[in-house]
């Protein structure tokens, strides 16, 4: 079964034409719907998402599992929001997509998804997300209309070609999962959630500018300003170690105000060191200009890391906590 597509815009100077007409096969067009909803950050959406629930279940004084309807509906539901953000995102940006390299294999830059096409499957899942999230209760629903909002209007529509604070406001919505999960455990948002919520707000400028500078090139030929792509080395490095510091400051208000226990603190306490480390690596060496895309691209992925060993610390810590009370029973 073959499906035949074409693309949508004229080329640009110095931008690769759109494809032509093609036949696409079935599979083909799948892969092409699946990648404009950029699957990666879904999964990373989704690391925060659990573990959340997790603890927020264990806060409320009932520490175990969420119920696997509860559970699934949260995660399905999220991950169609942030599927729907990410298609969106793609129809506005492909424009530029064409322009960078890291971007010129999307689905709606090589012709296999049409920008009609990539629009009605954006409100499809759309529709979806906030349905699903809604079914669980309504506050679940209103954050996530609130996360595609985010990311679609705030950052794709208004920020993201204005100015060098487009990810710091604009990743506000990458932080929205730990409310959804939240009030999907809790039918509330409390101090907890907004201290997690506070750190991955915190954790984006020290993701994604380490990003940006790796991929500098593409964003200036896109005249996108990224802060990693137009300011000097040392300047995006100043940044990334206040943000960092900030950011580990704030993961250890668990601690005195969402009750985390051992398990929560010290990891948090070693994750933390270890991205200080790297940070102020990245500083050093920018003020000696050694700074490499190699390098950047370091920072990067240990900002990964610490956010990944973070939330699944915080998965697992009431029940540690819940099995020391045991024992001291």
């Amino acid at each position: 079964m073959t499906l035949h597509v074409s693309a949508a815009h004229a080329p640009t100077a110095g931008t690769p034409a759109p494809a032509p007409l093609v036949n696409v096969s079935f599979s083909e067009k799948a892969k092409g719907y699946l990648a404009l909803t950029k699957p990666r950050v879904v999964e990373l959406l989704l690391v925060t998402t659990l573990p959340t629930m997790f603890f927020a279940k264990g806060y409320s004084g009932r520490a175990g599992v969420p119920s696997l309807w509860l559970m699934v509906a949260t995660m399905v539901g999220g991950a169609l929001a942030a599927g729907a953000s990410g298609a969106f995102n793609c129809y506005i940006d492909r424009d530029i997509d064409k322009v960078m390299n890291r971007t010129s294999k999307r689905p709606l830059v090589t012709g296999i998804i049409s920008p009609r096409e990539a629009l009605v499957f954006s409100w499809i899942l759309t529709v979806l997300a906030v349905a699903l999230l809604w079914s669980i209760n309504p506050l679940t629903g209103i954050l996530g209309v609130g996360a595609i909002f985010l990311y679609v209007v705030v950052y794709s529509l208004i920020l993201k070609r204005r100015t060098t604070q487009n990810i710091v406001w604009g990743g506000a919505a990458g932080c929205m999962p730990v409310l959804i999960a939240w009030a999907a455990v809790t039918g509330t948002v409390q101090w907890p959630a907004i201290i997690l919520f506070m750190i991955i707000f915190l954790w984006t400028p020290p993701h994604y500018w380490p990003l940006s500078m790796r991929y500098g090139d593409d964003y200036n030929a896109a005249n996108v300003p990224m802060l990693g792509a137009v300011a000097g080395s040392r300047t995006v490095a100043v940044q990334v170690v206040l943000y960092t510091w900030a950011m580990v400051a704030c993961s250890l208000l668990m601690v005195p105000l969402g009750g985390a226990g051992p398990v929560y603190t010290l990891t948090t306490i070693a994750a933390g060191i270890w991205f200080l480390v790297e940070a102020h690596r990245l500083y050093n060496q920018a003020k000696e200009d050694l700074v490499t895309k190699k390098s950047a691209m370091k920072v990067f992925h240990a900002s990964i890391t610490y956010l990944t060993l973070v939330f699944l610390s915080l998965a697992v810590d009431p029940f540690v906590g819940s099995a020391l009370m045991g024992v001291a029973a």
